[in-house]
C-alpha cells in the first residue's frame, strides 16, 4: 500500500471515530433534536404562529407585552421560558404514528421562534396532538424527524403551553375595579331570587337595594369591603377546546347567577355563571369550579369558587355579625 493512501485511511478512519464519539451524545442528530434554548442565552421575545393567528411576546423593560401594546400573564411567560430552557427529547415517533395522529388528521402546529434581541435563536414546530400522555410532537423544521418532546421534573401536557391565541396571554381577569371606578353592582341569584340584590353609589357611599327599595339596617363596612372584593377576580382558564354544540348548549342554559357591574368609565360589564358538571354521565356536579363569560364576545372560561366566593354573596350577608 502506498504511503499516501495509507496516511488518507488513517486520516478517514480518525474523523469517522471522532464522529462516532461525538454522535453517541446526540443519538438522533444535533440539527433534529435541539430543541432547547442554549445555556446562556437572553430570551427576549417569543413569537408563536398558527394559520393566520400569531402571537407576539416581548419583554419591555422587567415586563412582557403581548402584541406589542398588551400587558402579559407574566407567570404564563415565564413557565414557557422555563419550558424553552429545558425540554428535551422522550422518544422518537415512527412515521406511521406521525401520519396518523397529524397529517390524517389534519393537525396544524404551531410554529415558535425564540429571539435573543433581534436574533432569532431557536426555530421549531409543535404539533398538539393526543396520541401520547404529554400531548404533543415536535420537529425542527417540517421536513425533520417527529419526536415527542417532555420537561424533566413536568409531568403534564408542556404542549398545551405554545397557544397562538392572544387571549391565553393576557391576564386571566374577571374584575379588575377600584372601588371608585363603581357606579353600582346588581347580583342577580336565580337559584335564591330572594338573596337577589342591588348596589348602588350615593356620592361616597354605597346603598343597598332589593326591587329598587332601600333595604335598612344593613352593615355599611360590610358593603364597602363587598365593592372592594371587585379590584382583583381571576379566573382559571379560558375553554379554548369546547366544541360548539356544547358551548350553545351553556349559553342556552339557565345560569346560576348574573353580576351587572356599572363603571365611570367602561360601561357595564356583564358577568354569567353556569353550574359545571364534573362528570356528567353520572351527572356529578363540580364542587370547585364553574363555566362564565362576560358580555365582551371573549367566550366561556373556566372560574373557581374560591375566586368567585368573595363576589358571590347572598343579600342575608350585609345583616349581622
Amino acid at each position: 500500500m502506498k504511503p499516501g493512501l495509507k496516511y488518507l485511511i488513517i486520516i478517514i478512519v480518525g474523523i469517522a471515530v471522532i464522529f462516532f464519539l461525538f454522535s453517541d451524545h446526540i443519538p438522533f442528530g444535533k440539527d433534529n433534536t435541539d430543541f432547547a434554548v442554549k445555556p446562556g442565552t437572553e430570551i427576549t421575545g417569543i413569537d408563536l404562529l398558527k394559520g393566520d393567528k400569531k402571537v407576539s411576546i416581548r419583554k419591555s423593560g422587567n415586563e412582557w407585552v403581548v402584541n406589542r401594546n398588551m400587558e402579559a400573564r407574566k407567570s404564563a411567560v415565564l413557565f414557557l421560558i422555563k419550558t424553552l430552557r429545558e425540554i428535551k427529547i422522550k422518544s422518537p415517533v415512527s412515521a406511521d404514528i406521525f401520519r396518523n395522529e397529524v397529517i390524517d388528521r389534519k393537525t396544524e402546529p404551531v410554529r415558535v421562534v425564540v429571539y435573543d434581541g433581534r436574533r432569532p435563536v431557536r426555530t421549531f414546530y409543535v404539533y398538539q396532538t393526543a396520541s401520547n400522555l404529554y400531548g404533543n410532537i415536535m420537529k425542527m423544521k417540517p421536513s425533520s424527524r417527529p419526536f415527542i418532546v417532555y420537561m424533566p421534573g413536568y409531568e403534564d401536557n408542556i404542549g398545551t403551553h405554545f397557544i397562538a391565541d392572544e387571549l391565553f396571554w393576557l391576564p386571566f381577569s374577571v374584575f379588575s375595579l377600584l372601588p371608585s371606578e363603581i357606579e353600582s353592582v346588581d347580583l342577580q341569584n336565580f337559584k335564591e331570587p330572594t338573596e337577589s340584590f342591588n348596589i348602588v353609589r350615593r356620592g361616597d357611599a354605597f346603598s343597598v337595594y332589593e326591587n329598587s327599595v332601600t333595604i335598612k339596617g344593613y352593615d355599611s363596612l360590610k358593603v364597602k369591603r363587598y365593592i372592594s372584593y371587585f379590584t382583583s377576580v381571576t379566573f382559571e382558564s379560558w375553554a379554548f377546546t369546547m366544541p360548539e354544540n356544547e358551548r350553545h348548549e351553556i349559553e342556552s342554559s339557565a345560569p346560576l347567577c348574573r353580576f351587572s357591574v356599572k363603571t365611570r368609565n367602561s360601561g357595564e360589564i356583564t358577568l354569567t355563571i353556569w353550574e359545571r358538571m364534573k362528570d356528567p354521565v353520572k351527572g356529578e356536579k363540580d364542587t370547585d369550579r364553574v363555566w362564565a363569560e362576560k358580555n365582551d364576545g371573549k367566550g366561556i372560561f373556566v372560574l373557581r369558587y374560591f375566586d368567585l366566593d368573595p363576589i358571590l354573596k347572598k343579600k342575608s350577608y350585609f345583616y349581622g355579625g
